[in-house]
C-alpha cells in the first residue's frame, strides 16, 4: 500500500498508475484519501445471480409498486 500526497501524484501520474497494477495506490488531498484502481479489477467484485433472482424485478415495476402504495397511503388521508 502506498500513500502518496496529491501534488505528488500529479507531477509524476505515470509512476503511480504503474503502481496501482500491482498494489494498492492512495492520493491523499487533505484530511480525505483517494484510491487510484485498475477498472478490471473490479471486475471480480460481482455476484453472479443465483437462486435468489426469481425475486427479482424491473424498475418500472418497483416504481408501479411505489405509487400504488403512494396513493393508497394518502387516499385515507
Amino acid at each position: 500500500m502506498t500513500v502518496v500526497s496529491s501534488m505528488d501524484f500529479a507531477t509524476d501520474q505515470e509512476r503511480y498508475f504503474d503502481l496501482a497494477m500491482t498494489e494498492q495506490v492512495f492520493v491523499q488531498r487533505g484530511n480525505v484519501l483517494f484510491t487510484v484502481t485498475r477498472a478490471n479489477a473490479l471486475e471480480n467484485k460481482y455476484l453472479e445471480p443465483d437462486g435468489d433472482l426469481h425475486w427479482a424485478i424491473t424498475g418500472e415495476e418497483l416504481m408501479t409498486g411505489i405509487f400504488e402504495d403512494m396513493e393508497k397511503f394518502f387516499a385515507g388521508k
